[in-house]
């Protein structure tokens, strides 16, 4: 029997960046059997999976939506055209791009989906990964609470269906703020210290910054939680009929999302912006109680820039979903003497069994089992537990 040699391996290099890792055996099955179940349900309501490339030249992938993630998209070179490439930081904006150029053709609504990994140039607050695997979905063409509707119970079909537990949603409305300052003659861009007090919630910063606006303002943070309560507040103030309209979306789809589930918790935020840069509808996020960060995000926006047509998508984060589920599970594993003929082989695996194989005749076939980590072997055709 060949000896292996077990020691620490310290004359070969294996630091990594920051913010990677490499998934080791049962944890990559793990994750893997996930994204293909998520995959399964999105194509089981008629989700057509799309798989847009890691690279792609830095004027398409940083075009529209994809203008929000130029901070986070690594560059470089392609040796062949001396054009600049950027590697993807979400894999949203390429399916964006496709369904605008590619499946232009195809008749609306366009039902996507999609699974891959993502780089970023700087981890987010709450994870430390820089490398993360999304899979999602988006529904483009009409732009009305059933859509929205449609993709938010998706996701959360999805989510349910591989355990996650104790969700809920959070609801925003990223162009809402815009548009009560555009009402009161204040710029939203030229005003970023206001933006991020409001994303930090730090109401005595606003009401420095804000100026006329700092009352209607804090009105909308203090909205933020329940739906129900919070959309009684909002029903109070004085806003612009636009803002009318978003708030009357917003109490359209969540009053929607309770009436349909009593297993996800509603809540809503005005004045959430943070991850929306690009979303022009209502934006949403899942949270599992306990765990650090979201299952997932998403919302509607335009595929392109001010263009008309709309979508609207998710995307699950799997670095935290996996935080949310029950940890893989050892598969059992079966020994297979060398001497087994491979039709015996082959029963075994269409009955079920994942089969290790003997490469050489071994004295103890239970010892060899065990120090290969398999639970069952094989002796003289019958299955027996280590």
């Amino acid at each position: 029997m060949p000896k292996v040699d077990k020691s620490d391996g310290t004359k070969r290099p294996a630091l990594l960046p920051a913010g990677f890792k490499d998934q080791l055996p049962l944890s990559a099955a793990h994750e893997s059997s996930i994204v293909r179940r998520i995959i399964a349900r999105c194509e089981s309501s008629g989700y057509e999976r799309v798989k847009p490339p890691l690279i792609e030249f830095e004027d398409s992938l940083l075009y529209g939506p994809g203008e929000s993630m130029m901070d986070s998209t690594f560059r470089l070179m392609d040796p062949l055209s001396g054009r600049m490439m950027g590697i993807r930081a979400d894999m949203t904006v390429q399916v964006a791009r496709v369904a605008s150029t590619r499946l232009r053709h195809m008749e609306r609504p366009l039902r996507l989906c999609y699974s891959g990994e993502v780089l970023r140039v700087q981890p987010a607050s709450l994870t430390p990964e820089r490398e993360l695997v999304q899979v999602g979905a988006e529904l483009v063409g009409p732009d009305n609470v059933a859509a929205d509707l449609e993709i938010i119970l998706l996701a959360f079909d999805a989510l349910q269906q591989v355990g996650a537990k104790n969700m809920s949603i959070d609801i925003s409305t990223p162009t809402l703020v815009p548009i009560v300052l555009q009402s009161m003659n204040i710029d939203m861009i030229n005003s970023p210290n206001l933006r991020s007090a409001l994303d930090r919630k730090d109401i005595t910063e606003v009401e420095k910054l804000a100026g006329v606006a700092s009352e209607l303002l804090v009105n909308l943070m203090e909205a933020a939680g329940s739906w129900e309560a919070g959309m009684k507040k909002l029903r109070k103030l004085t806003l612009p009929v636009e803002a009318i309209k978003i708030i009357e979306r917003l109490e359209n789809a969540a009053s929607l999302i309770s009436s349909k589930t009593q297993m996800l918790e509603v809540t809503i935020d005005p004045v959430e912006n943070r991850g929306f840069e690009y979303y022009n509808g209502l934006g949403f996020s899942f949270f599992s109680r306990g765990i650090r960060g979201e299952l997932g995000r998403g919302g509607r926006y335009s595929l392109e820039g001010e263009a008309a047509e709309s979508s609207c998508g998710f995307t699950l984060y799997m670095e935290t979903l996996l935080r949310a589920l029950e940890g893989p599970k050892k598969k059992d594993k079966l020994f297979v003497p060398v001497s087994v003929n491979g039709e015996l082989l082959t029963e075994l695996q269409k009955s079920g069994w994942t089969t290790v194989s003997g490469l050489e005749i071994v004295v103890d076939e239970h010892a060899e089992a065990r120090r290969l980590g398999c639970s069952h072997f094989l002796e003289n055709r019958t299955i027996k537990t280590i």
